[in-house]
């Protein structure tokens, strides 16, 4: 069966044809890509692979899925040794079918983004999207959440590898199609968020002590502990906390976790 599968695709390409722009960039050389991959081995290794966890790379330069771990045939269906010959491909065709469309306009937003920023503002690019794969036999729809950053951006500021992070939800989240948000600091320090609800350009300009506080958050402290490692009341901690949410347009704690959690401070 995953003769005929890999045949199958291997006629098709039919996803891969929406990234040829990506393929098409003048790539240059990389001189530490060996060593960032060995390192990417290492960290995989090192940090376990959770129930529900994989790391994985699509290598523009070919289209290819160039590096992968997790329990990826449990959650999808599909056996390792077809995503090691056909990665890419296969990361499309089990897309729920309402949101391969999506991801495919994303790509383009992304790419073009992207591709408008200086260098600096590229190595701080991130995105982040929530979709549904469907089991390849069970037809069972799981919910995943990635965060993506690149991860080789050659000498010519080209866009020539990613680094997905991606999260089995064991909850249904609350959009229910596939969900999308970009992010990036500008060069004098500005963060700028982009979501498919949103998606002309919010500007987030957070002083050094609300930057102090949102990592804190990030860590999971409590306003009590917050506030003793800041020597600051808790009053105080609560003022940052709403002006924080103000800046980024969330309504509570787990919208602004939702935004930051993409963030680099």
């Amino acid at each position: 069966m995953d003769k005929v599968f890999l045949k199958d695709l291997k006629k098709q390409d039919q996803y891969t044809k929406f990234f040829q722009n990506w393929a098409e960039q003048e790539f240059k050389a990389h001189p530490n890509e060996k060593r960032l991959m060995e390192e990417l081995e290492a960290l995989s290794k090192n940090i376990g692979i959770r129930e529900g966890l994989v790391i994985a790379c699509f290598d523009y330069r070919n289209l290819n899925l160039a590096f992968f771990t997790g329990e990826v045939e449990r959650i999808t269906g599909y056996p390792e040794s077809i995503f090691r010959k056909k990665g890419m491909e296969v990361s499309f065709t089990m897309l729920h079918p309402e949101d391969r469309e999506e991801m495919f306009k994303f790509q383009k937003i992304v790419f073009d983004q992207f591709h408008q920023l200086s260098l600096a503002e590229r190595h701080t690019f991130e995105f982040s999207y929530t979709t549904r794969w469907v089991h390849r036999t069970t037809r069972e729809i799981k919910w995943m959440m990635a965060k993506v950053r690149p991860y080789f951006i050659d000498k010519a500021g080209n866009f020539a590898m990613d680094l997905h992070i991606i999260f089995e939800l064991h909850t249904p989240p609350k959009v229910n199609s596939y969900d999308w948000t970009y992010s990036y600091t500008q060069d004098d320090g500005t963060r700028v968020l982009v979501t498919k609800s949103a998606p002309e350009k919010k500007k987030i300009k957070l002083s050094n002590k609300e930057k102090e506080v949102v990592q804190f958050i990030l860590d999971g402290l409590s306003s009590k502990l917050i506030a003793d490692r800041l020597n600051i009341s808790v009053n105080t901690v609560a003022t940052h906390r709403k002006n924080i949410l103000r800046k980024l347009g969330a309504k509570n704690v787990g919208e602004m976790l939702k935004i930051i959690g993409s963030y680099e401070f």
